[in-house]
């Protein structure tokens, strides 16, 4: 065992390194304390002070007047804008939704990107995400600028850092008073001829055609207001400042039902959703018993029922959730001594949201009726076969066990919400100063607090379903059974059009749940130039410069349920929600160098070598060990190669250890249901399952598309391992002053992946190989042998190391910014572009050590967002922007007028289904509606101008040409991140974007 004094020791070695061919020179005493003339900055990806803003590591930089210009009001859709950036939660998903926002770098999911505020890492944003940081929690108003660097920074940041860093700079120092207001919505045009006689086709054979409307051809929704006001100012004597800011931030939602591409669910087919029109979920009006569904011209009779009988679930769900957010907050310094400058930051946020999905009642499921129900008719009665194998009616006494399910109607209740409430606090307080002789020291403690009350309304109570189908005839009427709770009152589903408002009020089962997450962090760091010390290459202008500390981490999470939910007794819910108590503690020690080898010679204009390791010590995993080895090479001035190596690591989160095993919704696809007597699926189902033909031919398919995996914790995990390689170019030529362009190439791979083998996945193996690897994972029930129909089906998919994740491709970053009258066009300004793209040559998923992989760049579907997180992974994504400030004024009063054009481009993606990748290759879901989404351009146009000096307006319109987003029919489209029949959180799918915006200072 290493005592503290070894491990401090093995952190400082990298400062010994720093010295390897290097002569201990004589240091000037002028060198490193005169260099005070220059200004010093720490950049994202190092705790070294350089004199200048460039970065060894690639790092992308979007300011805050790029913020402004796309109106944006929401942190997640700053981050979703960048081509670096895949989906993850955010504001456009409803079914799946946490309530939070996260970002989801290079697609190896939200957990593997480490956000930092200020250089400080954010505490986890919700007990269910568990590591993944709530971009809520961030004001816009605030940041004055985000770094997104790529790649492993464990070695500077710690865990999690394994696809990279997203770090939000916020505005200090500030002094005088800022007042900023916004107003904004969407506008859309529903014009898709081809949907919406989809859904006229529908509405004409449905039993219910009110599900199957239209929407208006002109909407406008989704209304926003945001309003912040920043207060700011110095201390008397200049050694300080304070900071204070508040913000408020309202968002209506918007259904699916306000557009016409998503007012019905559409099935996939071929050659395109006509085929199949309008679907849905099997739970439909009027109620379903066994295999008929109440005749709705008398709603006292059976009907066979058919597939055509679900229920149009998508226009009563949220395509934007409402919100509603309140935040304040200060950050404060003052210099006590040179040596001493103490500091504080506060940040509190309150954030309620609410997501709604369609309204509920009796899911589909097996349920108990007595054969002796005084509410079924006599021809009802007939129909239904009792479990002694006659009919009900020639057995009263008998019991008929079969699918039973019922939608509720308007007339009923509304949708099922779940509001979410977080409520976080993070507050920082620090000491840092001079301790001369070119030392510098910062220590902070850290504290980060996040609790999530969690209320769902409109579902039913599981076991009082059952009770009020046990009917028995008293003097009295019909009547519960004996031994149902109080209150019980016969659900009528047989004879009756509506549920009683009695029988609503026994049933319906309102559900809570709370869940806190904390984290605490001590931190102490010093760094110092060792140029004085003799530690500095001969042919450097600059001395070795060096970081060194400490730091400890406490994370801890607890979640709870009330009664109904941790025993999955909540109907629809998904599965149960057991509790999850656990947290774990890391003791760390790191240490940096940044060593300049070689200053103004020819052809090394700079050449200079970043080195960094971190110790860390967990209580959950034992210990892990983080390195980089960077370098730099400035040929001549403007021209500058970089490369860089990491090594990273991310330890188990609580839920990855800890959470309890559970049956809950996991996939979108049961191969062998559904299946017709000509298919050869037939013979391989039944050889997989030891079924049947008959068997196998009985299998109902959910017409939603849901199925159930059983999912948990394992407190067995090792950590993730990840190795990062970066190599570019930033070229500044002296021929075109303005210019700036840098080509990345990025390679991370990720082994000891943490995640779930895949139910879609398991099940498409299972079949293609007949190995009992994949086929023993599968449980179904027994009788029907479903994998949706009862808990006891479903599919083993509990969190293992399993095999790897591994992505590689090439980001390009260019900026320009020229005088027009340089190009003879008088004085009319300056005109500034910027181009921030990014080519994904792999996204790579291993599932097992050892396996077969498949590659998921250029794709979509069911199987690749699993793996990759939340949405479509196209190959090239781009964003451009042209903007021009024109020298245009009319005295004070009108001035700083400019005008901003943006270009955002999203590739083709095609379905992952129609890969000849074994593991990819789907027949059963090749469906020429879903083959391609086509590739995407929106244009958004913005106008700034400025009135008496002080006064900012912004004007501007996103997806200026109000383009449908690509369309997925139900069969690969995930409940989640494809939600209105497409993926939201990716494409812009509401329409126009507008917006007006001031900004006030005094």
């Amino acid at each position: 065992m290493q005592t503290m004094r070894e491990r401090l020791l093995a952190s400082s070695m990298i400062c010994g390194a720093a010295v390897l061919g290097l002569s201990a020179t004589q240091a000037y005493a002028a060198d490193d304390t005169t260099s005070g003339q220059v200004s010093e900055v720490v950049v994202t990806g190092t705790r070294i002070p350089s004199p200048n803003l460039t970065s060894i590591a690639p790092v992308t930089t979007v300011g805050s007047a790029e913020i402004k210009a796309q109106g944006i009001t929401r942190i997640e859709d700053i981050t979703n804008s960048l081509p670096q950036v895949f989906a993850g939660q955010g504001s456009m998903i409803s079914n799946g939704s946490n309530g939070t926002a996260t970002v989801d770098l290079r697609g190896l999911g939200p957990s593997r990107t480490l956000v930092l505020i200020d250089g400080r890492r954010v505490m986890p944003g919700d007990p269910s995400s568990a590591s993944a940081a709530d971009l809520n929690f961030i004001p816009a108003a605030l940041v004055e600028r985000v770094d997104v660097l790529t790649g492993g920074a464990s070695a500077t940041y710690g865990a999690d850092a394994v696809a990279g860093v997203v770090n939000f700079m916020m505005l200090k120092n500030f002094e005088g008073v800022r007042i900023d207001a916004q107003y904004d919505g969407y506008q859309h045009e529903n014009g898709n001829s081809f949907v919406q006689s989809v859904v006229r086709t529908a509405a004409a054979g449905a039993s219910d055609p009110s599900q199957f409307s239209l929407p208006p051809k002109n909407v406008f929704d989704g209304e926003g207001s945001d309003v912040s006001l920043v207060l700011g100012a110095n201390a008397p004597d200049g050694k300080g400042n304070i900071t204070a800011y508040a913000t408020y931030r309202q968002n209506n939602g918007v259904l699916e039902g306000t557009r016409d591409f998503s007012a019905c669910t559409l099935n996939s087919g071929n050659p395109n959703f006509a085929q199949f029109g309008c679907g849905g979920s099997g739970t439909a009006f009027p109620a379903r018993v066994g295999d008929f569904v109440v005749n709705p011209a008398n709603f006292n009779t059976f009907i066979p029922r058919t597939s055509a009988d679900v229920f149009n679930f998508g226009p009563a769900n949220y395509f934007m959730r409402p919100d509603e957010r309140y935040s304040l907050g200060a950050f404060a310094h003052y210099e006590v001594a040179p040596w001493a400058e103490v500091y504080m930051d506060t940040m509190f946020m309150d954030d309620t949201s609410t997501a709604q999905i369609a309204s509920g009642g009796v899911f589909a499921g097996n349920f108990n009726i007595n054969c002796a129900n005084p509410l079924l008719s006599t021809q009802e009665a007939s129909q239904l076969i009792s479990t002694a194998g006659t009919s009900c009616l020639a057995n009263p006494a008998g019991t008929f066990t079969g699918v039973v399910a019922r939608r509720l109607q308007p007339e009923e209740a509304g949708g099922r919400d779940s509001e979410f409430r977080h409520t976080d606090y993070r507050i920082v307080v620090g000491m840092r100063g001079d301790l001369g002789k070119n030392w510098t020291y910062d220590g902070y403690m850290q504290y980060g607090a996040v609790a999530l009350n969690t209320e769902q309304t409109g579902n039913f109570n599981l076991n009082r379903i059952q009770q009020a189908l046990n009917v028995v005839q008293t003097p009295t009427g019909p009547q519960c059974a004996p031994g149902a709770d109080a209150g019980c009152v016969p659900l009528n589903l047989f004879t009756s059009q509506f549920i009683s408002p009695a029988a609503l009020k026994f049933l319906n089962a309102a559900s809570f749940s709370t869940g806190n997450t904390t984290e605490r962090v001590v931190s102490l760091a010093f760094t110092g130039k060792l140029g004085d010390y003799g530690f500095k290459s001969p042919w450097a202008s600059e001395g070795v410069g060096v970081a060194i500390g400490a730091e400890y981490r406490r994370e801890h999470l607890d979640s709870t349920a009330d009664f109904l939910s941790s025993n999955g007794l909540v109907d629809g819910n998904g599965g149960a929600s057991p509790p999850v108590n656990g947290g774990y503690d890391v003791y760390e020690l790191f240490g940096e160098a940044r060593v300049p080898l070689i200053s103004d010679m020819p052809f090394a204009k700079d050449v200079s070598l970043e080195l960094g390791y971190r110790f860390s010590d967990y209580s959950s995993i034992g210990d892990t060990n983080t390195y980089k080895v960077s370098g730099e090479w400035e040929v001549i001035d403007g021209l500058r190669f970089r490369a860089g190596y990491n090594r990273a690591v991310r330890a188990p989160n609580v839920n990855e250890l800890f959470a309890p095993q559970n049956v809950v919704l996991d996939g979108t696809n049961d191969p062998c249901a559904g299946l017709t007597a000509g298919n050869p699926l037939v013979a391989t189902c039944s050889k997989a399952f030891n079924l049947t033909t008959a068997q196998v031919l009985a299998i109902e398919a959910n017409p939603a598309n849901q199925y159930q995996g059983q999912t948990g914790g394992n407190p067995n995990l090792r950590p993730e391992i990840s190795d990062t390689y970066t190599g570019g170019v930033v070229w500044r030529p002296t021929f075109a002053p303005g210019l700036n362009v840098s080509v990345d190439y990025f390679n991370i791979q990720v082994d000891n992946y943490i995640g779930t083998i895949g139910e879609n996945l398991i099940l498409n193996q299972c079949l293609t190989t007949l190995s009992t690897q994949f086929c023993g994972l599968v449980h179904r029930s027994p009788g029907d042998n479903s994998l949706w129909l009862d808990p006891t089906g479903f599919v083993q998919d509990t969190t293992l190391n399993t095999g790897s994740l591994k992505t590689d491709g090439v980001d390009i970053n260019v900026d320009y910014r020229i005088d027009l009258s340089t190009l003879g066009l008088g004085d009319n300004g300056t005109v500034a572009a910027s181009f921030v793209g990014t080519w994904l040559d792999k996204l790579t998923t291993q599932p097992l050590p050892g396996g077969p992989s498949y590659d998921c760049a250029g794709l979509y579907g069911p199987t690749c967002e699993s793996a990759n997180g939340e949405g479509p992974a196209p190959k090239w994504r781009h964003k451009m922007r042209v903007t021009w400030n024109t020298p245009y004024s009319y005295g004070d009063w009108f001035k700083s007028l400019s005008f901003s054009l943006q270009w955002r481009y999203l590739g083709r993606v095609t379905l992952d289904a129609f890969s000849s990748n074994p593991l990819l290759n789907n027949p059963g879901l090749q469906y020429e509606s879903d083959r391609v989404l086509a590739a995407q351009n929106y244009i958004d146009l913005t106008m700034n101008f400025t009135v008496h000096n002080n006064l900012n307006f912004r004007v501007g319109v996103n997806n200026l040409f109000d383009k449908d987003p690509p369309l997925t029919g139900a069969s690969n489209c995930p409940a989640g991140p494809c939600n209105g029949n497409t993926w939201p959180q990716t494409y812009d799918s509401l329409g126009r974007y507008l917006f007006v915006g001031l900004s006030a200072d005094f």
